[in-house]
C-alpha cells in the first residue's frame, strides 16, 4: 500500500465462497434432498432430485426484480413444494434442512484464522452478504466467529442485495467509516468487487475473475492480514 494510500480502518467479508465454503452447501443440500426423497417416497433418482431441485431455486432467484431481495428460505421451500408435489409446511421440512446444513457446511480454509485475528486488531470487523439474516448469523456461529463481527449487514435486512449501492452504505454507516478506508473481500466481480468500487471502497477478489475494479487479489483469506498489515 503507497504511503498517500488512506489508512484502513474497516474490514467488510462477503460469507458465501468467502468465509463459507459453498460446495458444502452443495453437499448439504443434496443430503437434505436424498432425505425428502426417502420420506416422501419420491420417483425420482439422487440426481434427477438434486438437478430439480437445484433449477427450481434458481429460478426463484432469477426472478427478482432487479436488486430487490428475495428470500433463500422461500426458494428453498419452492424446491420443496416442486419435489413432492404439494407445498408443505415449513415446520415440516425446514428443521431438518437446518439439521443438515448445520452438520454439513464448511469454512473455506483460512478465513476463521483471519477473522479471529483481524477482530484482535483495532479495525472494524464486518459483513455484508446476500443472506437470510438469521441463516447468515447461525452460519458464522456455527464456525465460532459471530461474536468477532463488529457489524452483520445482510440483503434482506436492507431489502437490497449487491451490488446496490444502498447495502455497502447501510455497512459502512454502522463502521463509521469513509468508504475509501474500507476493504470489501468477495467472490463475484460484479456484485461484491465492482458493487464496493462503485461506493469507494477498496475491493478485494477471492476467486473471482481480475477486472479494474480490483484493488487487492488474494488466494487465501490469510492474505487479507498481510494487506492490513502494509500499512
Amino acid at each position: 500500500m503507497s504511503d498517500d494510500r488512506p489508512k484502513l480502518e474497516a474490514v467488510f467479508w462477503d460469507i458465501g465462497g468467502v468465509i463459507l465454503d459453498l460446495e458444502s452447501v452443495q453437499r448439504a443440500h443434496a443430503a437434505f434432498v436424498g432425505e425428502l426423497c426417502e420420506r416422501y417416497d419420491l420417483d425420482y433418482d439422487r440426481e434427477a432430485a438434486v438437478d430439480l431441485w437445484r433449477t427450481t431455486v434458481g429460478n426463484h432467484f432469477r426472478k427478482r426484480e432487479g436488486t430487490t431481495f428475495r428470500s433463500a428460505r422461500e426458494g428453498y421451500a419452492n424446491g420443496v413444494a416442486e419435489l413432492v408435489g404439494e407445498r408443505v409446511p415449513e415446520s415440516a421440512w425446514k428443521p431438518t434442512f437446518d439439521e443438515y446444513v448445520e452438520e454439513a457446511i464448511e469454512p473455506v480454509p483460512g478465513a476463521v484464522e483471519a477473522v479471529e485475528r483481524l477482530a484482535d486488531s483495532d479495525h472494524h470487523v464486518g459483513v455484508v452478504s446476500d443472506v437470510d439474516d438469521r441463516a447468515g448469523k447461525r452460519m458464522l456461529e456455527s464456525f465460532g466467529i459471530r461474536e468477532a463481527f463488529d457489524s452483520i449487514t445482510t440483503s434482506e435486512e436492507v431489502g437490497r442485495t449487491k451490488p446496490d449501492p444502498e447495502i455497502f452504505e447501510v455497512a459502512l454507516e454502522k463502521a463509521e467509516v469513509d468508504p475509501g478506508r474500507a476493504l470489501l473481500i468477495g467472490d463475484r466481480y460484479d456484485h461484491d468487487v465492482r458493487g464496493a468500487d462503485d461506493v469507494g471502497m477498496h475491493g478485494v477478489a477471492f476467486g473471482t475473475e481480475d477486472g479494474p475494479a480490483v484493488t487487492y487479489r488474494i488466494e487465501s483469506p490469510l492474505e487479507v492480514l498481510e494487506i492490513v498489515d502494509e500499512q
